[in-house]
């Protein structure tokens, strides 16, 4: 028998903290209750587990504005979170793990603000045709989870400026994300928003689930044991270092002649490169393809092998920097 509803709604905004706190409480939830985890982060783009960075969004550009990139364990599509999506999580090992019932949480709060939503039977759920919530689901051996979001005051034209990727050509590996018509529930009522719409979400989690919802409090040890699980969540390694392949290249016509530079890209970094160009200069060409080789496809990482390519009286400083603007947009 069911024997407690628990909840937990963090300040923190940071998606490396908000995703290693959803892990280990999925690690850590009793076998008789269900948790509801109420979270944000702040200029994110979340990607699925399954999913290539490069191919879902434009990585120099949440570079460039502070934003950032965060993979989760579950599968799906990349989605764009900012202060203007409130995100949920259900909590549960598997014999209360009840995707239609947590479902039915979300649509009950919503009617709380005559609001009245229904699920697309996909993913997704929506308000006439128009999708505020991308769902997606876990399974470990014990527990699952059932996360989405809730679009209410979203900054939509950063949404579309990250959830694109640069011009470069990319032929890539891993599941696409599917566009899908959004709305904003604020748009629909002004009166909501993050924070107000939290009390209709216990309380319908009470009403669904015929029990009173219980604060769930974390320990010290709680704390400590979850911030170890956040350095998996911050690494390179897990964000963009998956099994990918891929390849991409770049090709310009400066002053001094045309160069083109294709690389294949494995576990994010580059296994192969070729470099060809009609310059004066014969012998950069394949200096440039060895030192890429190896590299971590990244900007800053392929910029500085640039930096050894020797220089001399075919192969100038400027040479230099331009074949390193290529890669600005990374």
């Amino acid at each position: 028998m069911l024997g407690a509803l628990k909840y937990i709604a963090v300040p923190q905004t940071d998606p490396y903290h908000n995703l290693a706190l959803e892990e280990y409480l999925l690690r850590k939830v009793p076998p008789d209750a269900v948790i509801l985890y109420l979270w944000q982060n702040q200029n994110t783009v979340v990607i699925g587990r399954n999913q290539n960075a490069w191919r879902e969004c434009n990585v120099s550009r949440l570079e460039q504005d502070g934003a950032t990139l965060a993979r989760r364990l579950s599968g799906g599509g990349a989605v764009f979170h900012d202060l203007g999506n409130l995100n949920f999580t259900f909590i549960a090992q598997k014999p209360y793990f009840d995707i239609q019932k947590q479902l039915q949480v979300i649509l009950v709060a919503l009617k709380q603000w005559g609001l009245l939503a229904e699920n697309s039977g996909r993913n997704d759920i929506t308000i006439e045709g128009k999708k505020f919530s991308g769902n997606a689901y876990y399974r470990s051996q014990t527990g699952c989870y059932h996360h989405g979001t809730l679009l209410i005051n979203v900054d939509f034209s950063k949404l579309n400026q990250y959830l694109q990727v640069s011009a470069e050509k990319l032929a890539a590996k891993g599941v696409a994300s599917v566009q899908s018509r959004v709305v904003n529930l604020a748009s629909l009522n002004p009166a909501l928003n993050p924070q107000n719409i939290q009390p209709a979400l216990l309380q319908a989690f009470s009403q669904v689930y015929g029990l009173q919802p219980q604060p769930l409090v974390l320990s010290t040890a709680d704390e400590a044991n979850m911030l170890r699980l956040r350095e998996k969540y911050a690494s390179w390694d897990w964000n963009f270092g998956q099994q990918f392949p891929f390849t991409t290249e770049w090709a310009k016509r400066f002053p001094w002649g045309e160069i083109q530079i294709r690389v294949q890209v494995n576990n994010g970094s580059i296994s192969e490169a070729h470099v060809y160009t009609d310059a004066m200069a014969v012998d950069f060409a394949g200096q440039l393809a060895d030192l890429l080789t190896g590299c971590r496809f990244q900007k800053d990482a392929m910029q500085m092998a640039c930096e050894t390519l020797p220089l001399g009286t075919d192969f100038s400083k400027e040479m230099r920097t331009q074949i390193q603007t290529l890669f600005e947009n990374l």
